[in-house]
C-alpha cells in the first residue's frame, strides 16, 4: 500500500478511509493530487476495497491552491508545477474505479470544489461551503468543474454558480444535489463511512460495472475539458484582471475590473 504524509489511510471493513492531512486549509498542489491519485489507484487494485471515504482533516475540506506560495505558477505553461500537471492527475482521479463518497465538512473553494466532485456522494452539514470563485479571481474555471458541476446540478445551477462566485452552504448544498445527506458537522464523516459501507454490501464487481456504465466516457471528456480549462487559465493569467482579482480577494474587498 503507497504511504504519503499527507494523504492517510483508515479501513472500516471494506470501505478505505482516505483522508487528506494538510489542515487547517488543506490547500492542493501537484504533489497532494498525485497522492490521492496514487492511492486510489492503489485501492483499486485492492480486492479488500469496495467503497472509499474522500475526507480531509482540519477546518476546511480542501481550500484550493495556496496562490501565496506553491499556486503562484499554477498557470504558467512552462512550469513543472503547473495547472496542466495538476489535471493530469484529477483525471486520475476521475479514472478509478471503486465507488467513493465525499464527507465534506467544511469549505470546498475552487480547485477545492473541483476536488470534491469526485466522489459519486457528498455528505455535508451546515457549515460546509462550495464555491467557484474563479471568476472573482479573473480567471476561468478548472479541475473540470465546467464538465462535471453540470451533470451533477444541472446547467443552470452550474452557471449560477460559475458566473456569481457565489458560495453555497450546506443546505442550499442539499436542494442543489451539490450535497446528498446533510447532517451535523460531527456526524459527516460516520454518515460517510454508513454510505460507504451500504455500498460495499452489494456484489463488488456488479457495483463497479454499474458505477462504469453510469460514468461511461467520462474521464475521455474530461481530459478533453481539461486542456481547454486551462488554455483559457494561461490566457486570462496574463490580464490585468486577473491580478486585480487576486488583489481584491486576498484584501477581502470587492474588484474593479477593466476587462484588460
Amino acid at each position: 500500500m503507497n504511504t504519503f504524509e499527507d494523504v492517510v489511510i483508515e479501513w472500516h471493513g471494506h470501505v478505505a478511509l482516505v483522508e487528506i492531512c494538510r489542515p487547517p486549509l488543506n490547500f492542493f498542489d501537484v504533489t497532494l493530487i498525485e497522492h490521492l491519485a496514487s492511492t486510489l489507484e492503489t485501492l483499486d487494485r485492492d480486492d479488500r476495497c469496495r467503497a472509499v471515504v474522500l475526507a480531509a482533516r482540519g477546518k476546511a475540506f480542501c481550500a484550493g491552491a495556496d496562490f501565496s506560495s506553491s499556486g503562484s505558477d499554477l498557470f504558467e505553461p512552462d512550469s513543472d508545477n503547473n495547472a496542466l500537471s495538476l489535471y493530469g492527475a484529477a483525471a486520475r482521479l476521475f479514472g478509478c474505479r471503486k465507488p467513493v463518497v465525499g464527507a465534506i465538512h467544511g469549505a470546498a473553494i475552487g480547485g477545492g470544489l473541483g476536488l470534491s466532485l469526485v466522489p459519486d456522494f457528498r455528505i455535508v452539514c451546515p457549515q460546509t461551503r462550495f464555491a467557484a470563485n474563479f471568476v472573482e479571481l479573473g480567471i476561468h474555471a478548472g479541475f473540470g468543474i465546467s464538465l462535471v458541476l453540470p451533470k451533477i446540478i444541472g446547467q443552470q445551477r452550474a452557471q449560477l454558480m460559475l458566473l456569481t462566485g457565489r458560495r453555497i452552504k450546506g443546505e442550499e448544498a442539499l436542494e442543489f444535489g451539490l450535497g446528498d445527506k446533510l447532517v451535523p458537522a460531527d456526524k459527516v464523516r460516520d454518515e460517510a463511512i454508513a454510505l460507504a459501507t451500504e455500498i460495499a454490501r452489494c456484489a463488488p464487481l456488479a457495483v463497479e460495472s454499474t458505477r462504469a456504465t453510469l460514468r461511461y466516457g467520462l474521464v475521455e471528456e474530461l481530459k478533453k475539458r481539461l486542456e481547454h480549462e486551462f488554455a483559457e487559465q494561461a490566457r486570462l493569467a496574463s490580464t490585468q484582471d486577473h491580478k486585480e482579482g487576486m488583489a481584491a480577494v486576498s484584501e477581502r474587498r470587492e474588484g474593479r475590473f477593466t476587462r484588460s
